[in-house]
């Protein structure tokens, strides 16, 4: 079904358990905008929008969505990309946000949607996403245990387990589908998803005002050792140049920038050392 560009916001369902971390985080970040679809209403398609799923078959929704970064790259640097980079700068571009689905509404208020990738939907150019989950999981103690589809855990290393499955449940699938156009096995593509966990929240936590909260916390949902995902959240501190520690990591995977623009290293890449890195991170 072809619905309008725009998805007009409506009033989250009666009930939501993650309408309040949806609308907190369109706050913070006015780039991303999150509406939870009723039973009655059908998932966008066309007029920009993609459902996860169809990227997922990795057939002719994913070239088109894939047109879209060869185009951005060649407008952008003046040359094309490797297809293997598009595809990679890609996936990465649907897996940030997705992420956030799920670990914005954990790190707020302790719940934790499911989202199978049929009930996501994308519009890349708007910033948003189209959303209807499938119950959630909580603690014992949360008031919207007694809701309907809420799955209550004991604690919150078994809340950490079902974000961690959540997040995988979803892009599982999309890994698939892009990786008939990327040169990357299973281990790399997981390294990127737990990159894009970790980064994704980092930021939300910095535009939070709890970024020191978000990064013990992903240090405790990823530690390292919790397949698929490969590695952990490896935080560090670097010394600054007023003795301040400046928070880094190391990311897992390369997003390989590197082969469009040698001299431009991002402030995470695994192939930047420590000094160009507090080069970025201070004025």
């Amino acid at each position: 079904m072809t619905v309008p560009a725009v998805l007009p916001v409506t009033t989250a369902p009666a009930g939501s358990p993650v309408a309040d971390a949806y609308a907190r985080l369109a706050e913070a970040y006015p780039g991303l905008r999150v509406t939870e679809l009723d039973v009655h209403e059908s998932a966008p398609r066309g007029a920009g929008w993609v459902g996860a799923d169809e990227l997922a078959a990795g057939g002719a929704a994913l070239d088109a969505f894939l047109d879209w970064d060869a185009a951005q790259v060649l407008r952008d640097y003046g040359e094309p990309g490797r297809p293997d980079v598009v595809a990679g700068f890609g996936l990465h571009r649907y897996a940030w946000p997705a992420c956030l689905l799920f670990t914005v509404p954990w790190f707020l208020h302790r719940r934790v949607p499911r989202l199978p990738a049929a009930r996501v939907s994308f519009h890349r150019e708007l910033g948003r996403m189209a959303v209807r989950p499938e119950g959630f999981a909580c603690l014992p103690d949360d008031p919207a245990a007694a809701l309907p589809g809420a799955r209550v855990v004991p604690d919150e290393e078994a809340l950490r387990a079902e974000v961690r499955a959540a997040v995988a449940e979803h892009l599982e699938p999309v890994m698939k589908g892009f990786s008939t156009r990327m040169r990357r096995g299973r281990r790399a593509l997981w390294g990127m998803v737990t990159d894009d966990v970790t980064e994704g929240l980092w930021y939300l936590g910095e535009l939070f005002g709890e970024e020191d909260r978000a990064r013990a916390e992903l240090g405790l949902l990823l530690p390292g050792g919790t397949l698929p995902y490969t590695g952990g959240s490896g935080f560090r501190t670097l010394p600054g140049p007023d003795g301040r520690p400046l928070a880094t990591r190391d990311r897992i995977s390369c997003c390989l920038f590197y082969t469009i623009r040698p001299t431009d290293p991002c402030a995470t890449c695994p192939r930047t050392c420590d000094s160009e890195r507090l080069g970025q991170l201070t004025p």
